[in-house]
């Protein structure tokens, strides 16, 4: 099927974007495609125009300052993942896009698509939970930052608003006691999450300190798994402990746990342990991928 008409705009710079969403009721922004081009040919997204915002510079590039990294909302999972920087300050972060979809895939796919898409399969929302990362969304009124618990909303809903763009991401560099992990047990055709949990530890005198613990794949939005954090704090990081935490995942999911034809609510709810216990297991170094 093909898509319904729309007219075509490429903006120039994040305030032509901005005049363009505004002066156009119902347009969309389009990068990378990778999620709106399949609703376009389905026509489950009818938008009145597209616009392109690919070419424009200050949305590009990943950079790491200090205890920051600064990925504009352009950079793909292919150049996050191949980036020097991003593997030395976070490598939990350059790892889970070199695991997203295939190889075309990461070459044309962006981070800022991907986590304003918000499908509640996709890696990022999981993994940028679990790090405490920020957005810079961008309107008519100027810029604000929006902290990942406030950003992801519901299923492929976000606080982006309507005549909003959002320019980049910023996640905090792991400092030397803390370690992270993301494991998923991925779809075998498309690489998407059935379930996906994302962990990091902090460590003081042999015990953990802090734990920040995020589930995605089986909830509408990434979930912080606070009953884990709360039975990992203060207890040694053995096998016995994080089996034990793990189990209390259970207790954050509740009723909220989604099903569809591949794998059903409670095979899911089954799963998220395991997927747990195996990221705080690869983090602390008793399991390996």
């Amino acid at each position: 099927m093909y898509a319904a008409e729309f007219d075509y705009y490429k903006a120039g710079s994040v305030a032509e974007a901005v005049q363009l969403l505004t002066s156009h009721p119902g347009s969309k922004l389009i990068a990378g495609g990778h999620s709106l081009i399949p609703l376009l040919k389905l026509r489950l997204a009818r938008p009145t125009a597209l616009v392109d915002i690919g070419g424009i510079q200050e949305l590009k590039g990943v950079n790491v300052n200090g205890g920051s990294i600064r990925i504009g909302s352009l950079a793909t999972h292919d150049e996050i993942a191949s980036s020097s920087a991003v593997q030395n300050a976070c490598g939990m972060a350059a790892e889970a896009a070199g695991g997203i979809g295939d190889i075309q895939v990461r070459n044309r796919g962006t981070i800022g698509g991907n986590v304003v898409h918000a499908d509640p399969a996709s890696d990022w929302p999981t993994v940028l939970t679990a790090l405490n990362a920020s957005f810079t969304v961008a309107g008519s009124g100027g810029s604000r930052s929006v902290a990942a618990g406030d950003f992801f909303q519901g299923l492929f809903e976000t606080s982006v608003g309507e005549n909003e763009l959002l320019t980049g991401v910023e996640i905090p560099a792991l400092q030397s006691n803390q370690v992270a992990e993301y494991a998923k047990m991925a779809h075998p055709a498309t690489g998407f999450a059935v379930v996906g949990a994302a962990v990091v530890v902090s460590t003081a005198d042999g015990r953990c300190s802090a734990a920040s613990v995020a589930v995605g794949g089986l909830v509408p939005a990434p979930l912080r798994a606070a009953s884990v954090e709360n039975a990992l704090v203060g207890k040694e990081l053995n096998a016995d402990n994080i089996a034990a935490a793990a189990a209390r995942v259970a207790d954050d999911i509740g009723d909220s746990a989604i099903g569809d034809f591949y794998a059903s609510a409670d095979y899911r709810k089954a799963i998220v342990a395991v997927e747990v216990k195996h990221a705080l297991n690869h983090a602390i170094g008793l399991a390996h991928h």
